[in-house]
């Protein structure tokens, strides 16, 4: 009688884990599937290094510029290709006056690297 009731406890036990993985791989695909109707997904070969600069297959090329935009309500540095992260700011975007948010809105260039650090400080805090 007790080999029974552990047959079907290990059953019980394997019906949840399987259920409990379906469930985990159906919520997943829907993620997945808002991230890529939403165009939140970031499709560059390139990668940042700890120091900002960019590198991978383009690393001959000289960017010019930096344009500041704005990605889930934070602002983000983008190098001159307007393609490839430079950096990720957690500077909130509201926290900004209006007139640098409308900037931001339309793609706000600023053309040197200590431009850009200066802007980020006067910012951040």
């Amino acid at each position: 009688m007790n080999k029974k009731y552990m047959v079907g406890f290990f059953a019980l036990i394997l019906i949840f884990g399987v259920l409990l993985t379906a469930g985990y791989q159906i919520s997943y695909d829907r993620v997945t599937q808002r991230q890529a109707a939403s165009g939140q997904e970031l499709t560059d070969a390139r990668s940042i290094t700890a120091e900002g600069e960019a590198v991978g297959e383009n690393t001959g090329e000289a960017e010019e510029g930096y344009y500041l935009c704005e990605m889930q309500g934070f602002v983000v540095v983008y190098l001159g290709d307007r393609k490839t992260i430079y950096e990720m700011t957690e500077i909130p975007l509201t926290d900004l006056p209006e007139e640098i948010q409308q900037e931001i809105a339309a793609g706000k260039y600023i053309p040197t690297q200590e431009e850009l650090y200066g802007f980020l400080e006067n910012y951040s805090s």
